[in-house]
């Protein structure tokens, strides 16, 4: 878990959705990171919604699945979701590359048809669920700043 300061700041940002929504996006948090221990989590206040990122570093191109919270749902997405093996036609989308399931619930991230799609997103990024590699201290591009440092297993970047 990040620094109290980091999850209180992430908390203010939850809390500007509806109860249903914000409950609904911190369980979806939770069993995303459990998943991937050593992955580093970057939350992004887009426009439109909150995002929460794993990566095995914490250069954003390489995150690899994400939590998005919209006002009325949250996705699960994956950021090469275009090559996915999807036997039950849960991914949406149409475009080259990205691809979301909108939970119905958090649970839905631990079902065995998503855990099979995690299975092959991950499969490139051994690093994220607990093989170990040294800490990056890459501080992103373009301003971005690291609220907290960045470290596997705890690391948080936000960018607003």
């Amino acid at each position: 878990m990040a620094d109290p300061d980091t999850e209180r700041r992430i908390e203010a940002f939850v809390a500007k959705y509806t109860p249903a929504i914000a409950a609904q996006l911190r369980e979806a948090r939770r069993r995303l990171r459990a998943r991937f221990p050593r992955g580093v989590e970057m939350v992004f206040d887009n426009y439109n919604a909150l995002v929460f990122g794993i990566g095995p570093t914490d250069r954003s191109r390489e995150s690899f699945i994400s939590i998005a919270g919209y006002p009325r749902w949250v996705t699960l997405f994956f950021l090469d979701g275009a090559g996915l093996h999807d036997p039950e036609g849960l991914l949406e989308g149409d475009g080259r590359q990205v691809r979301g399931i909108r939970l119905r619930s958090p649970a839905d991230v631990d079902s065995p048809a998503v855990a099979a799609l995690v299975a092959q997103a991950v499969a490139p990024h051994a690093d994220a669920r607990g093989r170990g590699a040294a800490d990056h201290g890459h501080q992103g591009r373009g301003g971005e700043a690291a609220i907290a440092a960045a470290r596997r297993g705890a690391g948080v970047r936000m960018r607003a």
